[in-house]
């Protein structure tokens, strides 16, 4: 008499749960490493309240939570605020745009801003300041752009 023999009736197979259990383990696993060049737009709002690049983000952080103020945003440059999984930069005086910080080539977090350009450690993609568009692959697609607010001196994520 075999172990399955002894299921009471309708009950599925232990194989079954144990593969149903592995598939599920298997999905978590692929998606929790990110997927090659996936496409999102979205948008930054600059100080003057005009929309840049689409509609959108990837939907981390909390709406309406100060991430800085203006000063702590160096013109020509930006900040990583990884709990929140955005980039904030002032790529031209006063003009600030935002970015989901997950590389779009393999889901690493970009790690630096230097020279008008967002990079990350995995595989060196490059990105723009300006826009989010790749400037180096391996990534082809550019960095989702994020909403932000910027009223009188802070930084919000809208």
């Amino acid at each position: 008499m075999t172990s399955e023999s002894l299921q009471p009736q309708g009950a599925p197979a232990r194989r079954t749960v144990v593969a149903a259990v592995g598939a599920a383990g298997l999905a978590v696993a692929l998606t929790a490493c990110g997927s090659d060049d996936t496409s999102s737009s979205g948008s930054a709002t600059t100080q003057n309240g005009s929309a840049a690049n689409g509609s959108g983000g990837d939907g981390a952080g909390s709406s309406g939570a100060v991430l800085a103020k203006t000063a702590d945003i160096p013109e020509g440059g930006g900040k990583i605020f990884a709990k929140e999984g955005v980039v904030v930069t002032q790529p031209v005086k006063g003009q600030f745009k935002a970015f989901s910080s997950k590389c779009t080539h393999q889901g690493c977090a970009v790690s630096g801003i230097a020279g008008g350009v967002i990079s990350c450690p995995c595989h060196h993609s490059e990105f723009s300041t300006a826009d989010g568009s790749v400037r180096k692959g391996p990534a082809t697609q550019p960095l989702p752009a994020r909403n932000i607010s910027v009223s009188g001196d802070e930084i919000k994520l809208a």
